[in-house]
């Protein structure tokens, strides 16, 4: 399979989301999509199954050293003191010395990224966490946390899929070198329920969910993150790194997108979004 590394830190380009997970499926699934071949897993405080993503890693073969683990904090921690400390409890839950990658999950209407930011880059001088990024930004607070953050952003982690309309999102990351992320890449089922897909998928004697994720995959700088708590379907979604679109697939995907496409925007969490 080719999983490529995707910028700064490397990250490996298609890995395992663990969104609405309880503890015991998000344990097993873990466990189970290391054995597959997983090398990427994405966790967060929000989703409560930290403990679990933990034990899932160290029941598996895996070494820890070959794991790109992922969570993220929420943004009524963002003060200097509670980043701190929500990092060291995300620490203690996982059962790891070190986080490869950590998120601000949101961003904070109240407190400045100045006062956040600084504690993360102190955090990846202590060794605690390799990389830092954010999740849910927009171009404007891109711009400012670059401003800000003496390590390089690793990643922008956002909603992206077929349906939803990232353009200048994706422009300015990229031509900003921070690679995208995407969260709900099927679209929370959508995909599956979509002609197009269904008749690229066809074509390609695979599922609608695999189209999606190479899709994904065929966009320079982009990360996808599919969820499945069904063992089952973990190397179908490995596969998909493998699928070739055709120039002519990808721009009936891409026409799929429009103004009401996004499903993720919580009313006290969102921020004035690009689209």
């Amino acid at each position: 399979m080719t999983i490529r590394n995707i910028g700064p830190a490397a990250i490996p380009s298609l890995g395992l989301g663990t969104f609405r997970m309880d503890a015991g499926e998000a344990r097993e699934i873990t466990k189970a999509a290391l054995a597959e071949g997983y090398r990427h897993i994405d966790t967060a405080q929000a989703y409560e199954n930290e403990a679990e993503v933990g034990e899932g890693i160290r029941a598996a073969d895996t070494p820890r050293d070959r794991i790109f683990l992922t969570t993220k904090i929420l943004p009524r921690d963002f003060a200097a003191a509670d980043f701190r400390k929500a990092t060291e409890a995300s620490l203690r839950a996982l059962g790891t010395d070190h986080i490869d990658l950590l998120l601000l999950h949101w961003p904070s209407r109240d407190i400045p990224l100045s006062e956040t930011l600084p504690v993360l880059d102190a955090l990846i001088d202590e060794g605690k966490v390799r990389f830092g990024g954010v999740s849910n930004f927009t171009t404007a607070m891109l711009a400012e946390a670059q401003g800000i953050m003496r390590a390089p952003i690793a990643t922008n982690q956002v909603e992206m899929h077929p349906f939803i309309d990232q353009t200048r999102l994706r422009s300015f990351m990229q031509d900003a070198g921070i690679p995208l992320t995407a969260y709900a890449p099927l679209a929370q089922g959508r995909v599956m329920q979509d002609d197009t897909m269904a008749a690229i998928a066809e074509a390609h004697d695979t599922t609608a969910a695999a189209i999606a994720v190479a899709w994904l995959l065929s966009k320079p700088g982009m990360i996808a993150l599919p969820k499945t708590a069904k063992a089952s379907r973990l190397a179908g979604n490995l596969r998909a790194a493998e699928i070739v679109l055709t120039a002519d697939e990808i721009a009936r995907i891409d026409a799929l997108a429009g103004p009401d496409g996004r499903i993720v925007a919580p009313e006290t969490l969102a921020p004035d979004w690009d689209d």
